[in-house]
């Protein structure tokens, strides 16, 4: 697995791991982006109007539990007589991984804003803020370290599932492991499974330090200090 990964072959070229790190990583951000412009303003909705929470969660739960591969072979199975060039694959893979990225998104938004201090939401009422005032300027940044776990939770699942697209001819890490699965070749398997861990790994740091950056400091201490042990007496 070592000498695989050290081999300047293996890294270079249409079917190198560099330009496989760049197709599983598009294949991931188109995946956020549009989950994103989904969930988000779903959210945010349920959350300033209190409605539709039950069912948004109903809803959420069952799309984690629909079988990823399965779901996208079949999507596929429908769409590739409709759709002539590779479009075929590439369009179902992105509405799976959609469909497994939109959950936490969308709770994490939801709870973030309707957990907000309502004492901070009553006070800026007072102060006449109107309703898009007090989201903008009041819930939306209490509720972002909640908003920013949901999208770093999405995020790790979208990298780790990303990989079956290889499963419908597309590219992505996922072909180090399918295609070594084909030939036998373990540590070309071996070795995709620890690049794709590895990504993850990287997206999850930048993630953590994204967070620290946007996020009010005040807030961060306030997390820290609701999942410390309460104090003995």
């Amino acid at each position: 697995m070592l000498e695989y990964l050290l081999d300047p072959a293996n890294w270079s070229g249409s079917g190198g791991i560099g330009m496989r790190i760049a197709e599983h990583l598009l294949y991931t951000f188109i995946t956020m982006a549009i989950a994103a412009l989904i969930a988000m303003p779903l959210g945010i909705l349920i959350g300033v109007s209190g409605r539709g929470e039950a069912f948004i969660a109903g809803i959420a739960n069952a799309l984690r539990a629909l079988p990823t591969l399965g779901l996208l072979i079949l999507i596929v199975m429908l769409v590739a007589p409709l759709i002539a060039n590779r479009l075929a694959f590439a369009v179902p893979a992105i509405i799976v991984l959609v469909l497994l990225a939109v959950p936490p998104i969308l709770t994490g938004t939801y709870s973030g804003i309707q957990n907000a201090d309502r004492d901070a939401v009553q006070a800026a009422r007072g102060m006449g803020f109107t309703t898009l005032q007090i989201l903008f300027r009041v819930q939306l940044p209490i509720a972002l370290p909640l908003i920013m776990s949901g999208l770093r939770g999405s995020l790790l699942q979208v990298v780790s599932t990303a990989t079956v697209a290889a499963f419908v001819s597309l590219g992505g890490l996922g072909r180090f492991i399918i295609d070594g699965r084909a030939n036998q070749d373990y540590p070309q398997m071996f070795a995709g499974a620890i690049v794709v861990a590895a990504v993850a790994l990287g997206l999850e740091l930048f993630f953590i330090l994204l967070e620290r950056i946007v996020v009010s400091p005040g807030l961060q201490r306030r997390t820290k200090t609701s999942f410390a042990p309460a104090a003995a007496g």
